[in-house]
């Protein structure tokens, strides 16, 4: 039988959400009352230690990273880019997490528009953190306790640096659910020992860049099946980067130490997938007239135990196992880590626990279970990892699915302490100032919240920009609006 999906907006506030929250046999604390004022947790500061300095951040929210698909070929800063940058200012967060990914080298893009942190575009990358830091200040009246990173990227498996709908696929390992779906054909395209060397100085020279331009800290990148994520789990590739977990963590600390080497002046944080499930697909039998299936793990049972994930049960991969994150987080700090953000799974192979939505981009599939379901696995991981790891600031993620009760959620997990900062993703396309009005003036604007549409992905996915097209005035109107609509018509 379909599972039917009941609706966050058919909830009958606060207490409708918390009812139906326990009628799913989920714990998401939630405050009845959002503190008004400057007294709200979510605009409490919070200092870190780093190189025996202080460091604080002067509330409780990050901007998450989130590209647009809308650079120049050369990876360069567009208009629609600037303008995305500057609404990451007006949120109010002080923390800003990456701003969106940047590539190490241009055959490392997920797609032929993607920011490339190299010598041609360092100056205008610095002035699109300008313009980001100017916006701020125009909002909030200072930029005290502002703290700004680069991500830097290398997309691994789901490289399309020249063409928006071929990949280009280099991967850690060969992975027999995934190679088939995305162009890998070859062992040529395993990277190489020596190869890997390379890329560790291109990290490196990536990271003196970020500094010349401004950031005051990296996030190197190891989540949602990029290269150094995938390396996690490369239990079958031969070779000091491959096998144990020594060797699988060999390539990301070798990077951190590389940054440290050459760009001692940053920060480093580490934006982590603590978990993977199986790659799940459209289940044919669930399709009704107009729509993909629902959701299904892709069979494995010939592939167990399952050596091709992290943070997971080898014998059962719909289960998670956070022994090894808890290992990389320990390795992390004692290299000088100082920030994770905790996150999960892919969004090309398992995106309903990584951005649990209402409706599913056009590769995806429809919900087969609560997506709150998720949003719990999500606070629950990162509360978990808090609590373990006390000398690392760590930002959670998954709100966005909470919609309107997002405010109320994030002020309890701040207040309870149970992770150090909420990181805010796709809904800051429709709305970057939700959680300001929310605790600031005591509400939202309903119509401007995020309902996880999924257009932002389904855009990108057919080549097109990423924005928020049934919200954002600015893309409702664009011509890529236009294409999109024809596009789900189909």
């Amino acid at each position: 039988m379909a599972y039917q999906l009941t609706k966050l907006t058919s909830l009958d506030g606060v207490t409708g959400f918390r009812t139906h929250v326990q009628s799913l046999g989920l714990e998401i604390g939630i405050d009845e009352v959002l503190s008004s004022g400057e007294n709200n947790p979510l605009l409490q500061p919070i200092s870190f230690t780093w190189r025996g300095d202080e460091k604080w951040i002067g509330n409780r929210f990050a901007i998450q990273p989130m590209e647009g698909w809308d650079g120049t070929a050369s990876g360069g800063v567009t208009p629609p880019m600037i303008r995305r940058w500057r609404r990451f200012g007006e949120s109010g967060a002080k923390l800003i997490w990456g701003g969106e990914a940047m590539a190490v080298r241009p055959d490392g893009r997920a797609n032929p528009n993607q920011l490339i942190l190299n010598e041609e575009n360092v100056c205008d990358i610095a002035r699109l953190r300008q313009e980001l830091v100017q916006s701020h200040s125009n909002v909030v009246g200072d930029t005290n306790g502002l703290l700004i990173g680069f991500q830097l990227t290398h997309s691994g498996r789901f490289c399309r640096p020249n063409d928006k709908k071929r990949w280009e696929p280099r991967v850690a390992y060969r992975h027999p659910l995934l190679d088939k779906k995305f162009d890998v054909i070859s062992d040529s395209q395993v990277w190489t020992d020596t190869e890997l060397e390379e890329l560790i100085a291109q990290y490196g020279r990536a990271a003196v860049l970020a500094h010349e331009a401004g950031a005051d800290f990296v996030d190197v990148k190891c989540c949602h099946g990029y290269l150094l994520h995938e390396f996690l789990s490369a239990r079958t590739r031969p070779g000091p980067f491959g096998g144990s977990f020594e060797n699988r963590t060999r390539l990301l600390l070798e990077i951190i130490k590389e940054i440290h080497r050459v760009a001692s002046g940053l920060i480093i944080g580490v934006r982590l997938s603590a978990y993977d499930f199986v790659p799940h697909q459209p289940d044919p039998s669930t399709a009704e007239p107009g729509k993909t299936g629902q959701g299904m793990p892709t069979p494995f049972d010939e592939h167990l135990p399952y050596r091709y994930g992290f943070g997971l049960n080898q014998n059962n991969p719909l289960e998670r196992d956070l022994a090894e994150p808890h290992q990389l987080l320990d390795l992390l700090e004692s290299h000088g880590v100082a920030m994770v953000n905790v996150s999960a799974g892919s969004p090309y192979y398992t995106p309903h626990i990584l951005r649990p939505a209402s409706y599913p981009p056009s590769d995806g599939y429809q919900p087969h279970e609560d997506p709150l379901i998720s949003v719990a696995r999500h606070l629950e991981v990162a509360s978990e990892l808090k609590a373990a790891h006390p000398g690392l600031l760590i930002v959670g993620s998954g709100y966005s699915y909470l919609q309107e009760f997002l405010p109320n959620v994030a002020q309890y997990q701040i207040r309870m302490n149970k992770v150090d900062m909420v990181g805010i993703g796709r809904m800051v396309l429709s709305y970057p100032q939700q959680l300001l009005d929310a605790v600031l003036r005591g509400k939202s604007e309903r119509k401007l919240v995020c309902r996880t549409f999924s257009d932002c992905t389904t855009a990108p996915r057919n080549g097109l920009a990423s924005g928020c097209y049934p919200l954002d005035e600015y893309y409702k109107r664009s011509e890529d609006a236009k294409i999109l609509k024809q596009i789900k018509a189909k």
